[in-house]
């Protein structure tokens, strides 16, 4: 049975992409280059922060990743409180369907390339910070697909990966919870395209946040007639 729903955040929680694409031009420009295109940026959203910049630099100026990335944290933060700068705002139906499953006594956690603070101050933002029992996050282990998130956040949780399933909108969240031994739902609104994230390994694909609690239904129904009882 699937007891913890393992959430990523950006892109899946929340639509960052423009907060997320401010902070890096910034950072970019900052050293003389030109800024990344959006779409290259949401290529790299779900990866730790160093490789994430890593994939956006010039092959030349790739050691000046780590460098690039103290100062994208100063600039991000910087600019979350700028009025003028869309910030990460929930996707529609996540703040309704978060909680319906809590009362459902799904255990919930959240693995993500952000750092803790940033994803503390965007759960706090948004008054979901409760609802959580294991937060995974850039400071704490590896970045995706590495399996570390997801396999440290099952133990907080006291599950295993066969009552664990991952949702998330990039082929990094899939090949996580494939390489934890996770089963991954895949979501239609982030920053991958749909068949890419069917083709990393996802069990499915989710067309709205509401979906989530009847899919879940589903999976564990379909356990229970299959003798499997995870």
């Amino acid at each position: 049975m699937i007891r913890l729903v393992l959430f990523d955040c950006d892109g899946t929680l929340v639509d960052s992409q423009h907060l997320i694409s401010a902070a890096m031009a910034e950072t970019f420009r900052a050293v003389d280059l030109e800024a990344p295109p959006i779409a290259a940026v949401r290529r790299v959203v779900g990866l730790s922060l160093e490789e994430a910049i890593t994939r956006l630099l010039p092959e030349a100026r790739r050691d000046e990743a780590p460098i690039l990335s103290v100062r994208y944290k100063e600039n991000y933060f910087r600019l979350k409180s700028d009025p003028e700068v869309p910030q990460d705002e929930l996707f529609d139906g996540a703040r309704e369907t978060l909680h319906a499953l809590h009362r459902a006594n799904f255990l919930l956690g959240v693995a993500t390339g952000k750092s803790r603070r940033g994803l503390r101050a965007t759960l706090e933002r948004h008054g979901l910070a409760g609802l959580f029992v294991t937060l995974q996050t850039a400071d704490d282990a590896p970045g995706k697909p590495d399996p570390t998130m997801a396999l440290q956040a099952m133990t907080e949780a006291g599950v295993e990966p066969g009552e664990t399933v991952v949702i998330g909108d990039t082929v990094f969240d899939i090949m996580m919870a494939r390489h934890a031994g996770a089963d991954a739902l895949g979501v239609s609104w982030g920053y991958h395209d749909p068949h890419e994230l069917a083709q990393a390994g996802a069990i499915g694909l989710l067309e709205r946040f509401h979906e989530l609690p009847p899919r879940l239904a589903s999976l564990n129904n379909m356990q229970t007639v299959n003798g499997h009882g995870r």
